[in-house]
């Protein structure tokens, strides 16, 4: 355990952070588990969780080169295992050509580009550098991890409606992020609490945003509104910002209607 073995209060903090990454990490499930009654992935989008496969696959890599990092060990070894499942089941029950490109995607990115990185790492630098290049390497993937789902906080200002923000997740990558944070101040490695400024930064501009709009009128509800039926959803990092699908029930002209 090295450095956290001799130092209580970064472990301290790391077992909070592994806590809060747990639960993050498990607010998809839901996801799932209605993709798995329903037997089909409908519009819901898989790239989200291979993203975030790759960036657990990436720092399980670094905590290695590091070897004093246990706790970096812990949760992104249930990210792999959690993320892995769910790519399973989105394989399972995905229409053909979504499967097929989710297992492209996979192979590209969790298979091609990270073996890559790790043979660049290995043979192109050595000793205290392979660890500083690797660990911005994960610096970069981590800040795009945290940028993605930004994308709901356009849609709620858009709509007007924070129904489809959920404030819970927000709460949790904010609160990691914060705990992330002093726990890379603590063992001296920038590379664990940079990423986590942005995470922080990010979560309070969403959670500002859900405050802003949650007594706003619900614009572009049409399930409560205009009636016009289902809602497909996109899944991005475990939010799900929707958009409605083309009215089903549509004014079809008779032969006998002419303009006064």
């Amino acid at each position: 355990m090295g450095m956290e073995a001799q130092n209580p209060l970064p472990f301290a903090v790391g077992i909070m952070g592994n806590a809060v990454s747990v639960l993050v990490y498990l607010v998809p499930s839901m996801t799932f588990y209605r993709i798995c009654k329903s037997k089909t992935t409908g519009e819901y989008q898989c790239l989200p969780y291979l993203v975030a496969l790759f960036s657990s696959m990436l720092w399980l890599f670094y905590a290695y080169l590091k070897e004093d990092v246990i706790l970096l060990v812990t949760i992104n070894s249930f990210g792999t295992f959690v993320e892995s499942i769910y790519i399973a089941l989105f394989i399972a029950y995905a229409p053909r050509p979504a499967r097929i490109l989710t297992i492209k995607l996979m192979l590209a990115l969790n298979v091609v580009v990270y073996l890559a990185l790790v043979l660049f790492s290995m043979y192109l630098t050595k000793g205290g550098l392979r660890v500083q290049v690797f660990g911005w390497i994960c610096v970069t993937v981590s800040v795009l991890v945290f940028a993605a789902p930004m994308s709901i906080v356009v849609r709620v200002h858009k709509t007007k409606s924070v129904e489809y923000m959920p404030i819970h997740l927000s709460v949790f990558l904010t609160v990691g992020a914060v705990t992330w944070f002093f726990y890379g101040y603590l063992v001296h490695d920038f590379c664990i609490a940079i990423p986590n400024v942005l995470g922080f930064t990010l979560g309070v501009v969403q959670m500002v945003v859900y405050a802003c709009y949650r007594n706003a009128k619900k614009v572009g509800v049409v399930e409560e509104e205009m009636k016009v039926g289902n809602i497909k959803g996109v899944v991005a990092m475990g939010q799900t910002p929707v958009e409605p699908i083309e009215d089903p029930i549509k004014y079809v002209p008779q032969k006998d209607d002419s303009p006064v």
